[in-house]
């Protein structure tokens, strides 16, 4: 399970991706996630797939990885594309069958969102693969920093997305494990009625809960024995540099918002 969903996994590889700094990957996602939404138009979809496609190869992470990381997701989308199908009355009528009817204009949207929804996928869980936990920290820290003068605790909310994020694969192991254990113990997870499946779960949730609970006491019992007190009057170990290449990351998410907005309509 954990193989399968890429989400709060780091791959701690070189490339030019991995060595920007990480308030410019936070920034440069963020804005692709607004601007995705301006694109209405195959052209711009197409713009928009090579720029992803882009970065993945500046990456260096293999594309077998992020397919297979997808495939969780892979059932929403394929969803996403039938509901706009079938429920999307826009256009020529292509289809018709059992009183339903689909429409052109139907599966133009359907592939429009569904390739939204990838790219969307695709580009945040290359923010999670490229960046540390500690960096996404330090960068979510030092970009909210100034909401310190109105009184918001930069550092416990950032502190927060990074254990958030580092619990995700911890949690997805500890799952795997215990679904292992309950198979073993003759519990059928993939078989039989719908409510039969539902009350399996049941046995699988309560340790998961209980681990998942036990785990945070550790890490707050450790996290107070080595004197943590929040993050008044800290220093850094790390800091964070821009560079001529971050600038250039920031420059080629501006070209592009600048091209899907005269795109837009067209």
């Amino acid at each position: 399970m954990k193989d399968k969903l890429i989400i709060g996994q780091y791959l701690p590889i070189d490339s030019v991706f991995h060595r920007l700094d990480p308030r410019t990957k936070i920034v440069f996602v963020f804005l692709f996630v607004l601007v995705i939404f301006l694109a209405d138009s195959l052209l711009s979809y197409g713009i928009s797939l090579i720029f992803v496609a882009v970065f993945i190869m500046l990456s260096n992470v293999p594309i077998k990885y992020i397919l297979k990381g997808l495939k969780p997701v892979l059932f929403l989308i394929i969803l996403t594309f039938l509901l706009h199908i079938f429920w999307t009355k826009q256009g020529e009528v292509l289809l018709s069958f059992w009183g339903l009817n689909v429409y052109s204009g139907g599966i133009e949207q359907g592939v429009f969102v569904s390739l939204r929804f990838l790219l969307l996928v695709s580009m945040t869980t290359l923010l999670t693969l490229t960046t540390s936990p500690i960096a996404i920290t330090d960068g979510i820290e030092i970009l909210l920093g100034p909401l310190k003068k109105v009184k918001v605790p930069v550092h416990e909310i950032a502190l927060m997305l990074s254990i958030s994020l580092r619990f995700i694969p911890t949690l997805l192991e500890e799952t795997d494990k215990i679904m292992k254990a309950q198979i073993s113990r003759g519990v059928e997870f993939t078989t039989g009625p719908i409510k039969s499946r539902v009350k399996s779960f049941v046995p699988l949730l309560i340790p998961l809960f209980v681990s998942a609970f036990k785990r945070a006491e550790d890490l707050a019992i450790a996290m107070e024995a080595r004197g943590y007190r929040g993050g008044e009057g800290r220093t850094k170990y790390r800091l964070l540099q821009m560079k001529k290449t971050d600038f250039s990351v920031l420059g080629a998410i501006v070209i592009y918002t600048a091209i899907m907005i005269y795109l837009r309509g067209l």
